[in-house]
């Protein structure tokens, strides 16, 4: 179906509420989504079979355990920064390069320029291929490609407030040794401190 322009309106949304992941290993996928990219495990809205879902940057993950005829989601191959993936966006790219690289996690990395800007992005396979990416987008200019007039905006995450997310304590080392000053989360501060997630802000599609 081909869509002509102004012949339909977009649909009415608000906003990216989750997506879903098939997996062959619910509970090792749900170890990398909380102990490498952050996100903490909530609430099922319909606990009737064996999934799990999860949530922080403003979003939500639903895993779902394969039925064993899906296996073919689940063949390895190389990482490839033009496949399909899942970005998120960071504060800073090689303190995620060397968790990375601590937690004995392949990735490929890659830098972008364009008119003066230098993006840095790093990418790595979850334990059934999915790719993740992270990047250090914040001042890539936003500016719809059907509008010249249009003024540049840096990306909204910049000026995001990141004590929205669900482990604004264990994003930074930093903030960890605080908590730990102010008694406060100091038994869940300790538990992350061996293996911190990765210091991602949101994502960035």
């Amino acid at each position: 179906m081909e869509f002509q322009k102004d012949e339909y309106h977009p649909l009415p949304l608000l906003s990216l509420n989750h997506i879903s992941l098939v997996c062959k290993s619910l509970p090792l996928s749900l170890q990398f989504y909380e102990k490498v990219m952050g996100f903490e495990c909530v609430q099922r809205p319909v606990p009737n079979f064996k999934d799990a879902w999860l949530y922080n940057y403003g979003f939500g993950i639903h895993l779902l355990q394969s039925e064993g005829w899906d296996t073919d989601l689940f063949e390895k191959h190389e990482i490839n920064p033009k496949d399909n993936h899942i970005s998120f966006q960071c504060s800073d790219i090689n303190l995620i390069e060397k968790r990375l690289r601590d937690m004995g996690i392949d990735y490929v990395k890659q830098v972008v320029e364009e008119e003066g800007l230098c993006i840095d992005q790093l990418f790595f396979h979850d334990p059934d291929g999915y790719m993740m990416g992270i990047c250090n987008c914040e001042n890539f200019p936003i500016v719809p490609s059907d509008e010249a007039s249009a003024v540049p905006q840096l990306c909204p995450l910049k000026s995001a407030d990141l004590t929205k997310t669900i482990f604004p304590l264990f994003c930074h080392g930093e903030d960890i040794e605080a908590s730990e000053r102010n008694g406060q989360f100091s038994e869940q501060a300790q538990e992350k401190k061996e293996m911190l997630p990765l210091d991602i802000m949101g994502v960035f599609i």
